[in-house]
């Protein structure tokens, strides 16, 4: 077989080799930082995945050694493959910078703003997108599409509201799944991803589609409004599983188990995919083997609490006796004697859904 040859292709000024068939963004990300676009729908993982969110525009100021060129127009770099000696401008390109803070704009235009009670804040892709690389305000005046909600199991949440239509989710149930039962419903602005006839989606792998969401658009729903990820502790563990290399990131608050998900690397996109078993019913400490605390951006709100080491792989110690010189408080009423609400014993993790007030009743 003959080799395949190298392109030397220029991104920020800075000079990368790359096989030939290579896209742009995989170009820059083996540059990394902030050379590499942004991207929402793209997954190398995923054939056929790319050219819908449109984050990842670059200027090509110059086409290839044979046709030093520039293209017209800015281009998608998940879809438009190197040319030797071609150069490319992300970050140092105003046209750049106005078109994705555009682009960051239209996705916003119909996405809710419930941060606040949103599963995926801390870990959502457009929570940093727009962060990164948004504006300030909206001029959108009209009124927000809404739709209604769809079951999609006992495991799976859809809040179509959120989805930008990244299409991600579908890719994941055809090439992982036997039989995929969701999709696109309908077209243009009324576009929707669900299942035609309220089908359960029950494969194996369909868990995945919750870590492919770059929103919060899908869910677990084992742990649906029990914690704030920055509150959890992420590790790297795993287990002998008959379906699936076992490999998972377990996300702990002491030694409780609150989720389960696969591993990801730098770009957010899944290492390795994991089954169901794995993910919604191995829910306690003593089923997995503990590798030690998994490594997070320092920019991610979840690094935030410094666990590396042997912190917060143990119960959080009582910070007003921390403070107080090892005293205990004198004035303050212990809520459990007087209340008997929030029971100590009443694990949150080993709750089928969100907590609620039938849970804590004597």
């Amino acid at each position: 077989m003959s080799e395949v040859p190298l392109f030397k292709v220029t991104i920020d000024n800075i000079t990368v080799e790359v096989p030939a068939g290579t896209s742009i963004l995989e170009a820059a990300r083996k540059i990394g930082g902030d050379v590499a676009p942004p991207a929402m729908c793209f997954y190398s993982k995923l054939k056929g995945s790319g050219g819908k969110c449109r984050t990842c525009l670059v200027e090509v100021n110059k086409g290839s050694e044979k046709d030093p060129r520039p293209m017209p127009k800015l281009v998608a770099s998940c879809r438009t493959t190197v040319m030797d000696g071609m150069e490319v401008k992300n970050i140092t390109s105003p046209k750049v910078i106005d078109a994705r803070a555009g682009v960051v704009e239209f996705l916003l235009l119909n996405h809710p703003l419930d941060c606040p009670i949103c599963d995926q804040a801390g870990e959502c892709h457009l929570q940093d997108l727009s962060y990164e690389h948004g504006k300030e305000g909206t001029r959108y005046e009209f009124q927000r599409r809404t739709f209604k909600k769809h079951d999609l199991g006992p495991y799976i949440q859809l809040h179509m509201t959120r989805c930008i239509m990244c299409f991600r989710c579908v890719y994941t149930a055809d090439q992982l799944t036997n039989k995929r039962e969701h999709g696109v419903l309908d077209r243009g602005d009324h576009a929707e991803i669900a299942t035609f006839i309220e089908k359960s989606l029950d494969n194996d792998f369909i868990g995945n589609v919750i870590d492919v969401c770059p929103v919060g658009a899908l869910t677990d729903k084992t742990f649906r409004f029990k914690n704030r990820v920055w509150f959890l502790k992420p590790l790297n563990a795993h287990r002998d599983c008959p379906k699936c290399s076992g490999k998972v990131t377990l996300w702990n608050r002491g030694d409780e188990v609150y989720r389960v998900t696969a591993r990801k690397d730098e770009w957010g996109e899944v290492e390795e995919w994991i089954c169901n078993d794995c993910r919604f019913e191995k829910k306690q400490t003593s089923d997995w083997v503990i590798e030690g605390p998994r490594e997070i951006s320092r920019q991610s709100v979840i690094s935030q609490g410094h666990y590396a080491g042997t912190v917060g792989t143990v119960l959080p110690t009582e910070t007003f006796e921390a403070v107080n010189a090892g005293r205990q408080p004198h004035l303050l009423l212990d809520i459990h004697d007087v209340s008997k609400v929030n029971k100590p014993e009443v694990q949150l993790s080993a709750i089928n859904g969100p907590s609620h007030s039938n849970n804590f009743k004597d």
